[in-house]
């Protein structure tokens, strides 16, 4: 326990003293392994790239609803034709030549799936007959408006828009719930460094130790006090524990490797890792956490978005082969003259109305066949939801009970650990004063060990299982304060 808070200690000091450092190694915190992760990490950056996408579809999307505004030009239109007159019966020769442009402003219509055009087309003519002996020039102009109207189907624009709107609302959640993984992730990481680190000191410990016992049975065996016997188990002793000290290092820059990549630093870097495991007891409300956690659940909207994804894909699958029509409306003029001024000196008007309706007469039963398998996809999705809440419920329960746990564990690592240290204190005296040999003497030297490790294991486990509960229920009962990301629900709601 002392050696505990005596690590604790320097490390604090490491903190407030950089330099002190060896071979500039960073000392980091969980806070700053967290914010270098939420920058670097790979699968935030992945998850970043989705949200990106799913803004810029659903932006694509808004811009295609505005005002289109397009020009096209056609600079040049030549051809020459050999056509058989039967009226005159003579082959006659016509050439025209031609030029024009046409400035289009499209506007689709949200709220009826339509599409109102407004076109103007100018352009100038001239064509020449063999058989007339004539040439004829005209400029002409073209000015209409039109509206394209489907009949008795579903509003597609609408469908495509809220698909995108569901669409960037999942990625939203998707992203939330990624940095919450990535708590998770980043502190089990980063708490594998440091009972890594843990161990190795109590690694060192043990071999200073091993060493004094060493010594002590050395000079015995020198004295004539003990037989050699114990002299070679001692350097076994001391060996075995020189071993262990290295397995230990090769642990620690493994481990430290793992935390470096996830985390997105350069896996050349030197880093140290620095906390507090101390864990104070928190009380915790099952039903409020229950209840919290069935309300903030980002998972159930997402389940909740599948299904109206689902029922999407049903309004698209009863859309097969269906009844619908379509109208088509312009009313507009034409103006020719051979002087462009003159073009509306004597207009033409140009109305145009087309009805048209497509009636499905047999399909086989296709279309009730793939109805059916999409409602059974819906309702599939419709029991995703209700198994994904009692599944929220378990998990809770699940973590309740592990933190009670936890609590008695706690107590008696923290107890064992303590009568370890004693029991090592006194036999340490007994070996000295030659009533216990170098093998038993390592035997309490190994517990002592084990029983640390297993005390900050407590700890460092109890702190996980309150971050576990966190993400749960979305809900900190440590400051007694929910976490549901406000700025994701704005959006949401947006």
């Amino acid at each position: 326990m002392k050696l505990i808070f005596t690590k604790l200690k320097i490390l604090i000091l490491l903190t407030a003293f950089p330099g002190a450092l060896a071979f500039g190694q960073q000392l980091l915190s969980l806070e700053k392994a967290l914010d270098i992760a939420s920058h670097n990490s790979p699968d935030i950056r992945i998850s970043l790239l989705n949200l990106e996408r799913s803004q810029e579809s659903l932006n694509a999307q808004k811009a295609a609803l505005k005002s289109q505004f397009t020009l096209s030009l056609n600079p040049v239109d030549f051809s020459r034709t050999r056509s058989f007159d039967d009226f005159s019966s003579t082959w006659y020769t016509n050439e025209s030549f031609g030029s024009s442009g046409t400035f289009t402003v499209s506007q689709p219509v949200l709220w009826t799936d339509g599409t109102v055009q407004l076109v103007n087309r100018f352009g100038w003519q001239k064509n020449i007959n063999d058989v007339a002996n004539r040439e004829d020039r005209a400029f002409t102009n073209n000015l209409y408006l039109s509206l394209s109207q489907p009949l008795f189907t579903y509003n597609r624009l609408k469908l495509q828009l809220k698909e995108l709107q569901l669409d960037l609302e999942n990625s939203n959640l998707s992203y939330a719930m990624q940095k919450l993984n990535l708590e998770k992730l980043v502190t089990q990481y980063f708490y594998n460094v440091y009972m890594a680190q843990m161990s190795l000191t109590i690694a060192m410990d043990e071999m200073e130790n091993t060493k004094k016992s060493y010594e002590i049975t050395k000079n015995k065996v020198e004295a004539g006090l003990a037989a050699r016997e114990e002299l070679y188990q001692a350097e076994l002793n001391y060996a075995t524990a020189e071993s262990g000290l290295q397995n230990k290092r090769v642990s620690l820059e493994n481990y430290k490797d793992q935390f470096k990549q996830y985390i997105g630093m350069d896996i050349f870097e030197e880093i140290s890792v620095m906390t507090n495991v101390d864990a104070n007891a928190v009380d915790v409300d099952l039903k409020k956490a229950i209840d919290y956690g069935l309300a903030s659940r980002m998972e159930l909207r997402q389940r909740e978005i599948d299904i109206e994804n689902s029922q999407f894909d049903l309004i698209q699958t009863k859309a097969m082969n269906e009844f619908k029509g379509e109208m088509n409306l312009s009313v507009g003029i034409i103006g020719e003259d051979r002087v462009v001024g003159n073009v509306y000196n004597n207009p033409t008007n140009n109305p145009r109305v087309s009805l048209s309706f497509n009636v499905p007469l047999f399909d086989w039963g296709e279309k009730k066949s793939r109805i059916k398998a999409q409602e059974a996809v819906l309702q599939t999705r419709e029991l995703n939801l209700e198994n994904q809440e009692i599944q929220i419920v378990i998990d809770i329960r699940q973590v309740y009970r592990s933190l009670q746990n936890l609590k008695t564990q706690i107590d008696i690592a923290r107890q064992n650990e303590k009568n370890a240290q004693l029991t090592y204190e006194i036999n340490l005296e007994r070996y000295a004063n030659g009533d216990l040999t170098s093998m038993d003497l390592n035997l309490y030297q190994t517990q002592l060990s084990e029983k640390k490790m297993a005390y900050a294991q407590s700890l460092i486990d109890y702190k996980i299982e309150l971050l576990n509960l966190k993400i749960q229920t979305l809900y900190d009962f440590e400051k007694n304060q929910g976490i549901v990301p406000e700025e994701l629900m704005k959006k949401s709601n947006n």
